[in-house]
């Protein structure tokens, strides 16, 4: 459904929270205890409305039971928590974690053709697709990589250093959401498998993962990689708005990679998280 007028999207509550983040940590350094007080109860809040978008309320059936989204919906929401692109094996892992139930592995092979066969007959028709990252090179179809068509270009291209920063960016992301309450064994196991590729993101007790330890060692190897990927992906944003109709631009073009290259295309950038 069409958001309401007036809605925030989950994009900007990330903005707005990251601002009152920092609006916090500057009152408690300016020891106004107050306004600090005030800032958390807004960041409450706007965690709390980021929430509600991204999870959205409980579907039921007379007999209190979830009911079941659309396997679009799913992808879509997993796919918004973790704000990059991603393979299907960790949206489905992200979703059983962070969500009622499982996507079934089945759906997801034929759903990027039938959103791509929707976008062509009926364009923009939908809030959103469902679409392929593309390679920066020859801004073809990333293998095995899902992004949403509402994402900034620059978010939906990858380079060479695009599946470490995008998995260090997942990590920081999973675990300042897993943080906001208590962590479910199934949240634990899944951010362990972050933790143990991350250096000194790791607490000693097998199995677990400290979502602000995780967090913090994410964020300080991501400021090593952030600009050099930034760089690369807008300059491949800037050949492919340039390049590309509308519908390449979600979905590639492998006919352009072949006269570009001069050979069959060899679809890179394929990771399998």
């Amino acid at each position: 459904m069409p958001r309401s007028p007036g809605v925030p999207t989950p994009d900007e509550l990330e903005t707005r929270i990251t601002e009152l983040r920092a609006a916090v940590r500057r009152a408690m350094a300016a020891g106004d205890r107050r306004a600090a007080r005030a800032l958390r109860a807004d960041l409450r809040r706007a965690e709390q409305a980021w929430d509600d978008a991204v999870l959205g309320g409980p579907a039921t059936h007379d007999d209190g039971e979830r009911g079941l989204l659309p396997v679009r919906e799913q992808v879509h929401q997993a796919l918004t928590l973790l704000g990059v692109p991603a393979a299907p094996k960790l949206i489905g892992a992200v979703y059983a974690a962070f969500f009622t139930g499982e996507i079934p592995g089945s759906r997801l092979t034929s759903l990027r053709r039938d959103e791509e066969r929707s976008f062509r007959t009926a364009p923009y028709a939908r809030p959103y697709y469902l679409c392929v990252a593309l390679t920066a090179d020859l801004l073809a179809p990333a293998r095995g990589l899902l992004t949403v068509s509402t994402w900034p270009l620059e978010r939906r291209v990858v380079g060479p250093l695009s599946p470490r920063t995008d998995f260090l960016t997942a990590a920081v992301r999973l675990a300042e959401h897993a943080g906001r309450g208590t962590p479910s064994p199934g949240v634990q196991r899944l951010l362990w498998r972050f933790a143990s590729n991350i250096p000194g993101a790791t607490t000693g007790t097998v199995g677990t993962a400290d979502p602000a330890v995780l967090a913090e060692a994410a964020r300080a190897e991501l400021d090593v990689h952030r600009e050099p990927d930034r760089r690369h992906r807008e300059a491949a944003a800037a050949r492919a708005r340039d390049r590309l109709d509308d519908a390449e631009r979600l979905f590639g073009s492998r006919l352009r990679a072949v006269r570009a290259s001069g050979r069959h295309p060899a679809i890179d950038g394929e990771t399998d998280r």
